[in-house]
């Protein structure tokens, strides 16, 4: 099993790649031919999450899924920050009481 820390940082960097894909699919919508990054995510055995980012299968847009994938990637972000801040706390307690 992977600590909290390992597994928080993997969520963090799995949201950070959901924002990257949808701002640089908002970015260039109009550009002609343009194909979507599309991104998923599996959970890994043990604790974490594993990203994957590939190229849509047709051209156009999706603005109204990459504009929710945005705030889903910031709240994914915040809510694996607060994990590892709630690590660091209690870490810190408990170098406390065994100092």
């Amino acid at each position: 099993m992977n600590s909290i820390a390992s597994i928080a940082l993997s969520g963090l960097q799995g949201a950070q790649w959901r924002v990257a894909s949808a701002g640089h699919n908002i970015a260039n919508a109009l550009t002609p031919g343009f194909r979507r990054q599309v991104g998923a995510q599996q959970a890994v055995e043990g604790g974490g999450v594993a990203t994957t980012i590939e190229r849509a299968p047709v051209v156009g847009d999706a603005l109204a899924d990459d504009l929710v994938a945005l705030k889903v990637g910031a709240t994914l972000y915040k809510a694996n920050l607060q994990v590892l801040r709630a690590h660091d706390r209690m870490l810190g307690t408990l170098l406390d009481v065994t100092a």
